[in-house]
């Protein structure tokens, strides 16, 4: 599945329950890279949304799916 560059309520809505949490799932694990990676480098002065905008823009998306993903009621497991 292609996901848009940028995701909107529209596109989202066309998703069905299995594409949402494959999407969820992806764009949660696209953010988490980038997390990690700004942790590392800035250590203890790190704060999401001041950060690189690659990373504020990766949690963005996620937040989008993921928000629909509970509106759903649809509950999201991710690997530690």
């Amino acid at each position: 599945m292609t996901i848009p560059d940028h995701i909107n309520a529209r596109w989202i809505a066309t998703l069905g329950d299995d594409q949402l949490m494959t999407v969820e799932a992806e764009l949660h694990a696209a953010f988490r890279t980038h997390e990690v990676s700004e942790k590392r480098r800035s250590g203890r002065r790190y704060m999401l949304l001041q950060g690189p905008a690659t990373l504020v823009n990766a949690w963005h998306r996620w937040l989008l799916v993921s928000n629909e993903t509970r509106d759903r009621g649809l509950v999201v497991h991710h690997p530690a």
